[in-house]
Order: C-alpha cells, then sequence, then structure tokens
C-alpha cells in the first residue's frame, strides 16, 4: 500500500469578488499529507474552508494554485484517474427523486466506466441497509435512507479513498451506528477514510490523525492523541461531603461550586499535581464523598486553536 492516499502542496484557492464584494481567499497555501489506510479527521469552524477543499479533490471546484496527488495520480496530469481513485458522500441530498436505488448506481458506475460485469449494485446496497427498497423511487425514501444511498453511490467504483461530508447531521442514533460499522469495516479492507463532522466526540473516537482548518490555513495537524496532550488542563470533579463553605484557595487551581453541588477544581497537571489540589480541598475544610478527574477532550483543542484567530 502506498504510504500517502492525498498529498496536497500549497493548495490555494480565491474566488473572485463582484462590483460590491471583494476577493475571497477560502484556502491559502495548504500543505497536507493524508496517509493510506487512515480514518483522517478534516474539522474547523463553518466557512473555514473545508467544503472548497473537498469539492477540489472531487474535482467540482478549480484550484487556484497548489497541487493536488490523489492515490499518486496529479490532477492536473491525470484528472480522470485521480477523480476515480476518490468517492464522495456529499452533505447535500442531491438524488434523482425518479431514480430507484438500483438504477441510480448503476447510472452512477456507468459515469465512471465501470464495466457491467464489475458493478456491484446490489452488494453496496446490502452493505447499506437498502436492499429490500432497490426498486422503490428515490424520493418515496426516508431521509436517513437518502442518506445510505449517498454513501453507496459514493463506492460504486471502488474508490481507494472515501470523503465524508458531515455524514451523521441530523441523522438519528440507529443510521449514526451503521454508517460508522461500514466506515470502520471498509477502513479494515484497506480504505483511506476523510471525515468533516461538527460532532467532535464522533472525530476522537474515529480518527487516527486529524487536521484543523481555520479561516482557510491549516493551524494543525497531528495524530488525534497528540492533539489532546496538546491540553494540559484537567478538571477534579468532587462530591463534597456535606455543605461547601469557603472554596479552595491555591496557586495554580480555580475552583468553582456548581449548581448540583459538585466542586470544579480546574488546573495544570504538569505544574499542578493532584495531591497539591486534594490538599487544598482538606485545608478548606471540605470533606469528599467522591472524586473524579477529567482531561481535555476534543472540543477544548478544537476552541483553543480557533478561538484567536
Amino acid at each position: 500500500m502506498r504510504k500517502s492516499a492525498i498529498e496536497i502542496t500549497g493548495l490555494s484557492k480565491t474566488y473572485r469578488g463582484g462590483p460590491r464584494a471583494p476577493e475571497k481567499a477560502a484556502l491559502k497555501g495548504i500543505d497536507l499529507d493524508i496517509p493510506a489506510g487512515s480514518v483522517f479527521g478534516l474539522l474547523g469552524p463553518n466557512g473555514a474552508g473545508k467544503s472548497t477543499l473537498i469539492n477540489i479533490l472531487a474535482g467540482l471546484v478549480v484550484k487556484t494554485a497548489g497541487k493536488v496527488t490523489i492515490w499518486g495520480f496529479d490532477q492536473d496530469v491525470n484528472p480522470r484517474q485521480s477523480r476515480a481513485a476518490i468517492g464522495v458522500m456529499p452533505q447535500e441530498l442531491n438524488l434523482d427523486p425518479f431514480f430507484t436505488p438500483r438504477a441510480a448506481l448503476e447510472v452512477q458506475a456507468g459515469l465512471y466506466g465501470v464495466k457491467k460485469a464489475e458493478r456491484r449494485s446490489d452488494e453496496i446496497l446490502r452493505l447499506v441497509g437498502l436492499e429490500d427498497k432497490a426498486e422503490a423511487y428515490a424520493r418515496t425514501l426516508s431521509g436517513g435512507m437518502r442518506r445510505r444511498l449517498l454513501l453507496a453511490k459514493a463506492l460504486v467504483h471502488h474508490p481507494h479513498v472515501l470523503v465524508l461530508d458531515e455524514p451523521t447531521a441530523g441523522v438519528d442514533i440507529e443510521l449514526r451506528q451503521m454508517l460508522w460499522e461500514n466506515v470502520r469495516r471498509l477502513n479494515a479492507e484497506g480504505m483511506t477514510i476523510i471525515l468533516t463532522t461538527h460532532y467532535l466526540e464522533e472525530a476522537e473516537e474515529m480518527c487516527d490523525e486529524i487536521a484543523i482548518i481555520n479561516q482557510g490555513d491549516l493551524v494543525a495537524r497531528d495524530s488525534t492523541a497528540n492533539l489532546l496532550s496538546r491540553m494540559d488542563g484537567r478538571r477534579m470533579i468532587i462530591q463534597p461531603d456535606g455543605e461547601v463553605g469557603a472554596l479552595p484557595e491555591a496557586e495554580g487551581i480555580e475552583a468553582e461550586l456548581r449548581g448540583d453541588g459538585a466542586l470544579v477544581l480546574s488546573y495544570q497537571s504538569q505544574a499542578t499535581p493532584a495531591e497539591a489540589v486534594l490538599e487544598a480541598v482538606r485545608s478548606a475544610g471540605i470533606g469528599i464523598r467522591d472524586v473524579r478527574t477529567e482531561q481535555a477532550d476534543l472540543q477544548d483543542v478544537f476552541l483553543e486553536l480557533t478561538r484567536s484567530r
């Protein structure tokens, strides 16, 4: 297997302005390498440039500058091969309402030049749980089923790379679980998955590596574990054994009494050991009935990296 599924160098995209609107730089010289066989998270706030990047990868938007290589194929040199190497499940429900799921997959496969003998429409429909709806018109499908069909269409040409653009936005728990089961299965078979999501807990659970884009710039790119380790903050949540009078006071510790009666102490673990936090609690005359600690999650990292920009 090749080391990189996608290589991006100096990728820029500037949208021309109108008579009253200035030019907008959606991407500002992005350099990004996505390992083959990984589940890679692409995160950022609304308007950060994620959709522009995905549309460039899919060949739907023409870049202003830079180089994009997908599965070893340079977009400028081998555009057909690079497009064939990637499948995209879009966020928008862009389906022909008068096509059945099976017909939609057959048409999609034909557009990619997949020979009839090599098509596996029924297999893909089983994979996404639509085998019993194979001959139903798309307009009769529920919103969740339409999302399943979008995933199926992205798989018809056997892509090496699958892009999931906000795949679980507004879907129910059952569909979300089905989707992630399929993602894990496809990834285990060697497919590279690129995921954009606003559900940071999903990215934290699913992704091996994560890139964060903000205002067209790449502000972070690392393994999920390393990104989380950047945040040294800890929270100790204590259930007091009785009423709390004065809050604990000590250098490097911030104390807060929540409405549910829990005492929350925030501190930096490298500068302040947990024993010092407990000692401050005892010095304040507070008995401890229960205690647990929390460390930073991906949401904390995300906010920290995008807050100041």
